[in-house]
């Protein structure tokens, strides 16, 4: 069976447990705005037409630039390997 740690995924990201949850959080609440408004354009095609798609960059970029400062800090790795 799995070990349940709180601290383990986080400090491998360079993050406390409080500081993950507010930056997965965070990454939710992008989600939930950008699903939004792929349901209003479902509907009504004419509006936000570059929302959902715009999102999914926006997040990407985020997750990987603090991916690169992670393996930075940490002192462990390379850019290359810390990109997807």
């Amino acid at each position: 069976m799995p070990r349940l740690s709180f601290t383990e995924h986080p400090a491998s990201v360079g993050e406390t447990y409080g500081e993950h949850m507010v930056s997965a959080w965070g990454f939710a609440a992008r989600m939930a705005l950008g699903a939004a408004a792929c349901f209003v354009h479902g509907i009504l095609p004419f509006l936000c037409v570059t929302t959902g798609s715009r999102t999914i960059r926006e997040l990407y970029a985020r997750m990987v630039s603090h991916r690169v400062r992670a393996t930075q800090q940490s002192g462990f790795g390379s850019l290359e390997s810390a990109s997807l």
